[in-house]
């Protein structure tokens, strides 16, 4: 490929490659959350049980643990065209083969197959972002991303309500297949490749670990929800021996340059600084949008077109936002956004405790949108501050860690609000409270624990730099890494 397509794009305009991917990027997420409500519907068609049709969900997130360790080195070995051809075209497999399937073994290999496709799309959407991107141009563009990234689960759970009105549950699959499908051929005739394919072999026993890993902690996780936390447990801690063996792993492959996830990433006390605030972050959010829609749905009787509406103005705020958060990092920096946003999210998870059988739903609204308003405010700043931190050819290994650790607080953040309000609920009931007080009191705490997450969110934002440095930081990768590789 010619210098001039891998150059970074200059004139304040965002490059077609990133509207492209950006495009493509918002399908896939949106596909990830429009099965939310249509867990009932699943069981009375397919006659299985709710445990089994929660796979739909289960499956795919296991799938994305598994596979998006691996990007860091699979976009490394592949042009972006190659590397968007086979996301599009797996995802697009997945969904016909979800749209049409005869029984539910076959449509959770749909969604297995989809998840394929989605894995890709993010890390290839960050890593083409920070390559072509200048830096003084980064936030406006990670703003506009954001959009995307923030419209697109709001809107599922709303789609999917209007949709289940009036239509079977295949329908949200052949929705999204032709639109997909627009949007890739779309893409392949307008998409150009950014930077040069490298050579190098891929290390079979690092996959293994890799999906076995993250898979299994994500599974063990997950698992907790069901009560019995002595199997779970077993399953976090195999999962945990097999991800200490894959960093062993990965340390070993550092001296010969092919390790599949390159950990000279976490060298950069700035790119750690946002790894762990994503994470929190990204754990209390997950917690509290498990437990809102219980809370609206299960205790105060809602419908879940109804609750989707309810929480979709939050989603949308978030994304509309994104753009303007964006323009002020790249003006300001980002201490003077990342801070007050980590202080509206330990606020609002705050303002959940309060929740009553008769708290007004515009109370909830407002609490909701200021949870998501201030979601914006830190992640658009903190992704930038983060992979700006690293050096060009790190930037795809930083993302694939960045996605694999949001699985992972995703699988923590539900498995620990849902154990500590069933747990409490429980307590309560057996000490005489009546069922709905008991639920209540369980909700309370899981938001309180999720709070007390955040005030890590607030330690992290103030130790972050205003503006990344990877200039000065990048000599360090290069003479680390022979030095990490000995331990």
């Amino acid at each position: 490929m010619s210098a001039e397509l891998s150059a970074p794009a200059s004139g304040g305009r965002t490059p077609t490659v990133i509207r492209v991917l950006v495009l493509a990027t918002f399908v896939v997420i949106l596909n990830e959350t429009i099965m939310i409500n249509a867990i009932p519907r699943l069981m009375e068609d397919l006659a299985i049980t709710d445990r089994a049709a929660q796979w739909v969900s289960t499956a795919f997130m296991l799938t994305m643990a598994a596979v998006i360790p691996t990007t860091g080195w699979f976009l490394q070995r592949v042009s972006t065209r190659h590397a968007y051809a086979a996301a599009m075209g797996v995802f697009l497999v997945g969904t016909a083969l979800s749209a049409v399937a005869p029984s539910f073994a076959v449509l959770l290999l749909g969604r297995v197959v989809q998840a394929f496709g989605t894995a890709v799309m993010m890390p290839l959407l960050m890593t083409t972002l920070m390559t072509v991107v200048p830096e003084q141009d980064r936030g406006r563009v990670m703003g506009n991303v954001t959009l995307a990234i923030s419209v697109a689960p709001a809107m599922g759970p709303v789609i999917s309500g209007a949709v289940l009105q009036i239509g079977s549950w295949r329908w949200l699959f052949v929705l999204v297949l032709p639109i997909a499908g627009i949007i890739a051929w779309l893409g392949l005739r307008q998409l150009e490749n950014v930077g040069e394919p490298q050579a190098g072999q891929i290390d079979v026993s690092s996959v293994a670990l890799a999906a076995l890993g993250f898979g299994g902690l994500v599974f063990g996780l997950s698992r907790f929800e069901s009560g019995n936390l002595t199997g779970p447990a077993l399953i976090v801690a195999a999962g945990s021996a097999l991800i200490a063996g894959f960093v062993w792993r990965q340390l070993r492959l550092q001296r010969t340059g092919t390790p599949l996830l390159d950990l000279r990433v976490l060298l950069s006390g700035t790119y750690t600084k946002a790894l762990i605030l994503m994470s929190v972050a990204f754990m209390a959010m997950l917690g509290s949008m498990i437990l809102l829609p219980l809370y609206l749905q299960n205790l105060r009787g809602l419908s879940p077109l109804a609750t989707g509406l309810l929480v979709m103005p939050g989603g949308l705020a978030m994304g509309l936002l994104g753009p303007t958060v964006g323009r002020l990092f790249d003006r300001f920096g980002g201490r003077l956004l990342v801070i007050p946003g980590s202080i509206g999210i330990a606020a609002s998870l705050a303002g959940f405790t309060q929740i009553s059988m008769t708290m007004p739903y515009w109370q909830l609204l407002a609490l909701h949108i200021l949870l998501m308003v201030s979601l914006a405010a830190a992640f658009t700043p903190v992704f930038t501050l983060g992979l700006g931190a690293l050096p060009q050819q790190l930037y795809s290994h930083g993302s694939s860690m960045l996605g694999t650790l949001q699985q992972v607080a995703a699988a923590f953040g539900t498995a620990l609000v849902v154990t500590v309000m069933s747990a409490h609920a429980t307590t309560r009931a057996a000490e005489g409270a009546d069922l709905v007080t008991a639920h209540l009191d369980g909700m309370r705490l899981a938001f309180l624990v999720s709070a007390a997450l955040a005030l890590l969110v607030i330690v992290m934002a103030v130790l972050l730099p205003g503006r990344a440095a990877a200039p000065a930081e990048a000599d360090e990768f290069e003479t680390a890494t022979p030095e990490l590789a000995k331990h």
